[in-house]
């Protein structure tokens, strides 16, 4: 391969020298050349995951963070680089953790802190009581029984083994599944339900704390010792009262047979975290790359920033952000594009794609809430998609199209045209020079959970790629496993060529893709369904 690889560039170089003085190099090749051999994308996820760590919205890491990537985007010569304030709320972090049984014997148990949970201000020991409970119905069970205890809130289940490898790719079959559309559907109901799970973790605290609880412990939501921590009591004066960890799936169930079998386990653990009051704004990171024509608007590239905190945050979203950073260094060498080039990293992601909500709200289109409700709050944010009329902002034609990078480091093998069947030919045609790359198709389907989801929901081109899984899903998403060692070079170099493509493309074409129309109100999805009265 190296012998071939040096006769077709010695070919290349021969051809080269031999024409004109005018002849140009594809605009296409340079990209792949710079980003295949000059390739920074592992480089800069090294850093923000060994060096930085974890990123969580309004940490002192992601302080840390953020003044890294205004440093990188500065010295590439990008321009206006910012920080763009969004109201979010509290800061916190883990400065050290620990847990372990005691009686019946001692064992380490694998266990992480609950995000924006508060310290337990030393060492916290006590009996265990297993008293799930996921209803407030369930409250009255356990009145008068929780006093000194630490309250296991979990069912245990009974485990699972993997039935499919931890680690795959698409085949060509399951991604031919996802050119199918999608029908949209409206259940105003689901709004209730969404509403009540979040305000359900709130009464559970207080029920706790009024039954004398010293503690509780959530089961993780995966086998195979993994923990994640995730938590969404983050805003000020909605902080939860009690200390809370959540324990790896097999130390929950040995926790839970043992006092099913009379003995009585104590456990102790320590939580030494802290909040950080310091500045209750959440910040996006923004660069642009000018383009020669104000008036065509501009194209951008975004990936979440945050992350949570038990592994270092690679594959969720290291990986993107360092693509979308590569895609800017690359697209700074090739010159001044003719419409300006926008990125973006987001914040406040993992709390519910609040940064992206906070730009578009900002620059592109705006809900109004309700009177007297919290706009930043978390009833705001669930019943947002909701919300009509929508209301343009000015510069809401301005964007002309956004590409989001947030499903592990998988290489790119095409884009979702969420439901925009008009945009298809477009798409297509600006990713065909990837084929190669075998990064070229276009299929139906639309995606959800990250950051392109509010502009769609204004009607913005706003589009996510394919990425072949890997073991995001299985291992990495939100874990503990989320280490740096998960990230595939070849597939960040792939992904991030991919985007810088994709990019420059839109912002010198003289087309743009098409809208969808703004959204209205719509109708039930069933207008004939029936409340279930067991829902709370």
């Amino acid at each position: 391969m190296r012998f071939k690889y040096r006769v077709i560039s010695a070919l290349s170089f021969i051809a080269m020298a031999s024409m004109p003085a005018a002849a140009q190099v594809d605009d296409n090749n340079r990209l792949v050349d710079e980003g295949m051999n000059r390739s920074q994308v592992m480089s800069l996820a090294q850093e923000m995951t060994d060096d930085i760590g974890p990123r969580l919205t309004n940490s002192p890491a992601m302080r840390r963070a953020e003044a890294w990537a205004i440093q990188k985007f500065n010295g590439w010569g990008l321009q206006n680089v910012r920080r763009d304030p969004f109201d979010f709320g509290r800061g916190w972090e883990i400065v050290s953790s620990s847990a372990r049984m005691t009686v019946p014997r001692t064992v380490q148990l694998t266990a992480i802190p609950v995000a924006w949970t508060p310290p337990t201000n030393g060492v916290l020991s006590g009996e265990v009581i297993v008293a799930p409970m996921s209803k407030l119905r369930h409250f009255d069970e356990w009145k008068g029984k929780l006093a000194g205890k630490i309250v296991m809130i979990s069912m245990p289940g009974t485990g699972s083994e993997p039935d499919k490898p931890a680690f795959r790719r698409f085949t060509s079959e399951e991604l031919g599944k996802l050119d199918a559309f999608t029908q949209p559907e409206h259940d105003p109901e689901e709004l209730n339900a969404r509403l009540k799970r979040v305000e359900f973790v709130e009464k559970l605290d207080a029920f706790l704390k009024a039954e004398g609880a010293i503690g509780w412990v959530r089961i993780s939501y995966r086998d195979g010792k993994l923990v994640h921590g995730a938590g969404y009591n983050f805003r000020t004066g909605r902080t939860l009262n009690l200390p809370g960890i959540e324990l790896a799936a097999e130390d929950y169930r040995r926790l839970v047979r043992l006092t099913k079998t009379g003995r009585k386990p104590v456990i102790e653990f320590e939580n030494n975290v802290r909040f950080d009051d310091s500045d209750r704004n959440g910040y996006n990171i923004i660069a642009e790359i000018p383009g020669s024509d104000p008036k065509a608007g501009y194209i951008m590239a975004g990936a979440h920033f945050d992350s949570w905190v038990a592994g270092d945050g690679a594959t969720d979203n290291a990986a993107g952000s360092a693509v979308v950073m590569e895609a800017a260094r690359i697209l700074k060498r090739m010159g001044t594009p003719k419409r300006t080039i926008r990125f973006a990293l987001w914040s406040g992601e993992e709390q519910g794609l609040l940064g992206s909500r906070a730009y578009t709200e900002k620059y592109l289109a705006r809900r109004e809430p309700k009177a007297g409700q919290d706009p930043n709050g978390l009833e705001a944010f669930y019943d947002w998609t909701y919300r009509y009329p929508i209301v343009p902002q000015p510069g809401y034609n301005d964007l002309k199209a956004y590409f989001n990078m947030d499903n592990g480091s998988g290489k790119f093998r095409g884009i979702y045209a969420e439901g925009n069947a008009a945009a298809v030919p477009l798409l297509k045609e600006w990713l065909s020079p990837f084929g190669g790359m075998d990064a070229g198709r276009v299929v139906a389907a639309d995606t959800s959970g990250t950051d392109h989801v509010f502009m769609q929901a204004v009607g913005v081109p706003a589009y996510q790629f394919i990425q072949d899984p890997l073991d995001y899903s299985t291992r990495t998403h939100h874990s503990n496993a989320d280490t740096f060692d998960h990230l595939k070079a070849d597939d960040m170099r792939q992904a991030a060529v991919v985007m810088a493509g994709m990019l420059w493309q839109s912002a010198n074409s003289a087309k743009t893709l098409p809208r969808q129309p703004l959204p209205t109100q719509p109708s039930a999805t069933d207008p004939f369904k029936v409340k279930d009265p067991d829902a709370e």
